[in-house]
C-alpha cells in the first residue's frame, strides 16, 4: 500500500484529504506545515507526498524546493493541492520541481486517480 504525506496547515482539510486517500487504500501520514512535513520525510519514506502551497513556516513550494535537494525525494511524485491557481504560481511550482498542481476544492475521484496515475 502506497503511503502518502499529506501537509496543510488546516486540520479540516488534512482530515478530508486524509478520509479521502484512506478510504481509495493509501496509507496517510499528515503534516501541518511545510517544517513538520520535511521532518517526517527526514524520519520515514513515502510514494507520494501532497502539500497545500499558503502554509506558516513553510510553504508548499519551499517545501518541494527543499525535499527535492535530498536523493531519495529527487524523483517522488510531489502535488501542490491549493487554492491558488494562477499560471505564475504554477510555473514557480514547476521550477521549484512539484510534479502537478491542483486547485482546491477537490473532486475526490479525481485526486485519487491523479494520485493512481503518479505513484509508482
Amino acid at each position: 500500500m502506497p503511503t502518502i504525506l499529506a501537509v496543510d496547515d488546516s486540520a479540516s482539510m488534512r482530515q478530508m484529504v486524509s478520509f479521502t486517500l484512506k478510504s481509495a487504500g493509501f496509507g496517510v501520514v499528515e503534516a501541518e506545515d511545510g517544517e513538520d512535513a520535511y521532518a517526517k520525510a527526514q524520519a520515514g519514506s513515502f510514494d507520494l507526498v501532497l502539500t497545500d502551497q499558503n502554509m506558516p513556516r513553510l510553504d508548499g513550494i519551499g517545501l518541494t524546493r527543499r525535499l527535492r535537494e535530498h536523493p531519495a525525494y529527487k524523483a517522488l511524485p510531489i502535488l501542490i493541492l491549493t487554492t491558488e491557481s494562477s499560471d505564475q504560481m504554477k510555473q514557480a511550482g514547476r521550477a521549484a520541481g512539484a510534479t502537478g498542481w491542483l486547485v482546491k476544492p477537490f473532486d475526490p475521484a479525481k485526486l485519487v486517480e491523479v494520485i493512481r496515475k503518479v505513484v509508482r
